[in-house]
């Protein structure tokens, strides 16, 4: 584990600002890559004055929206066929989409937001998202938000806890515990209020 953090310091502190860019698309996309690996390294190196924290977060939330949006562009333009077509080379298929949609159409669009907060799930949201053609407006403005609050988490965690990894797991499984429960009372208040105003 220690190998691949040094690696994605190095790759971080070698391509700056264009590298968390590219490592926020993928993650965002297909590719089975966490977004821990790249802010929380982002962050440290931000602690040490080798990057400003505010342009790490900037960058990393631009990178994260834009793979949400190849995303959301995929499913939305060429359908589901073309999603699992795509997909299947990343281990992606109709099962996981069919969780996907289950997840959006149980949440609504509120669910783009939240989702960017949930492991395994703020990958592929944008997916279902598309194929219902939810407008690109607030899509955007939802992906971003949850994109922002999470990516701002794990700049922050980098910089003030460092290179510690032992440290960095108990506090992310923390905070990813109390984000779950945040996003259980969030979405119930959200459907609660959904709900009155359709009535």
């Amino acid at each position: 584990m220690g190998d691949i953090v040094n690696f994605i310091l190095d790759l971080v502190g070698d391509m700056g600002y264009i590298g968390i860019f590219i490592m926020m698309f993928l993650e965002s996309t297909f590719f089975p890559f966490p977004s821990e690996v790249a802010m929380i390294p982002a962050g440290y190196l931000a602690s040490k004055g080798e990057m400003s924290i505010y342009f790490a977060i900037l960058t990393g939330t631009l990178g994260s929206l834009a793979g949400a949006i190849f995303n959301y562009t995929l499913a939305k333009r060429y359908g589901r066929d073309a999603v699992l077509k795509f997909g299947r080379y990343f281990s992606f298929d109709e099962v996981k989409l069919k969780k996907m949609e289950e997840f959006f159409n149980r949440h609504g669009s509120f669910s783009t937001f939240t989702s960017r907060l949930i492991p395994a799930v703020r990958q592929f949201i944008s997916l279902p998202a598309g194929l219902a053609k939810m407008p690109l407006t607030p899509f955007i403005i939802y992906t971003t938000a949850g994109a922002l609050l999470w990516v701002t988490v794990l700049a922050m965690l980098g910089f003030v806890i460092g290179d510690n990894q032992e440290a960095i797991e108990s506090y992310l499984r923390e905070i990813t515990i109390a984000t779950m429960v945040l996003i259980g009372v969030g979405t119930f208040i959200y459907i609660k209020i959904k709900d009155r105003k359709t009535n």
